[in-house]
């Protein structure tokens, strides 16, 4: 008989960075809460686990914060006026980040890196396996990523990880990954057996990276917890799983979602307008007439001919 294996319940986003790569926009708001389009990155996240069935959200946050905090509040002055009004449909978008999901925060303290964001969450999330979401990715709702992830671990229980396929001379962004194939696997499944965090130019296992979703066994944190330092002297989450990859026994497998659908990387400044032009493109209620603008905009540009 199948072991069953118990399924995340839970979300963790860390939260905590300071935006640097943004500044000076990113001074005194924070890079979660930039606008893309008409909704702040975060919102995208939060929206995503709870399409995937995850609706108890943990933000590890840091200082200067507080908006993602009231994002997710209600705002009560702001919806009394708008019921006033009689703007029920800018009420019903005000109302729609507070009622998204149950959203819990702690602070991270010393920014020390993902793995010790991960670790800040230990206390909410117990032992049972949960999810990471990382804000940068933004994945398209029609590519119903996590989900898959959620479905491979309750099957194959350990630890999931997003990849995805990049060109060799990026690699170095990313941690990358040794793989397998998994006995009766899906096209879209394989088995990880060891990871390099930001490999060197021409030294990566493979052109596949480590995307910003996982889906956890709870024994990563007692691995995290001894995990020294590693590139960038944080604590590389990648390396925690590297040992779960390298002796199943810590923990469970290392299991991995091939991921080809739609990703919006706002991760830096030019990815990040990419990712607001396609996702307005993809409006229904924006998307035509931005469309129209764009064709003629590109053609006053001489980017494309007349």
């Amino acid at each position: 008989m199948p072991v069953k294996n118990t399924r995340a319940r839970k979300a963790v986003i860390p939260a905590a960075g300071l935006g640097t790569r943004f500044l000076p926009a990113t001074k005194a708001t924070p890079k979660e809460m930039l606008p893309v389009v008409d909704r702040p990155a975060i919102q995208y996240v939060v929206e995503e686990a709870v399409r995937s069935g995850l609706d108890d959200v943990l933000m590890v946050t840091g200082r200067n914060k507080r908006a993602l905090e009231d994002h997710f509040d209600r705002a009560y002055e702001l919806e009394h006026l708008l019921e006033l009004k009689g703007d029920a449909a800018k009420l019903a978008h005000v109302r729609e980040s507070s009622e998204l999901a149950d959203v819990h925060y702690v602070r991270q303290g010393d920014p020390l890196g993902l793995g010790h964001a991960v670790l800040a969450a230990e206390p909410h999330v117990g032992d049972a396996p949960f999810a990471v979401l990382l804000g940068d990715d933004l994945i398209d709702e029609r590519d119903p990523l996590l989900a898959r992830m959620l479905e491979v671990q309750e099957q194959r229980g350990g630890s999931v990880v997003a990849l995805m396929e990049v060109e060799d001379d990026r690699t170095h962004l990313y941690g990358c990954a040794a793989v397998g194939p998994v006995d009766g696997g899906a096209d879209d499944e394989l088995v990880v057996t060891d990871l390099v965090e930001k490999p060197e130019p021409g030294t990566a296992p493979s052109n596949l990276a480590v995307i910003g979703r996982y889906v956890l066994a709870p024994q990563v944190f007692g691995i995290l917890r001894e995990t020294p330092p590693g590139r960038g002297g944080e604590i590389q989450l990648t390396d925690a799983l590297r040992q779960l990859a390298l002796d199943p026994a810590l923990g469970g497998p290392v299991h991995a979602v091939v991921f080809r659908g739609r990703r919006y990387d706002t991760g830096d400044r030019g990815d990040y307008l990419r990712a607001v032009v396609r996702l307005a493109c993809e409006r229904e209620d924006l998307g035509p007439e931005f469309r129209t603008w764009l064709g003629e905009f590109v053609r006053e540009q001489g980017i494309l001919p007349v």
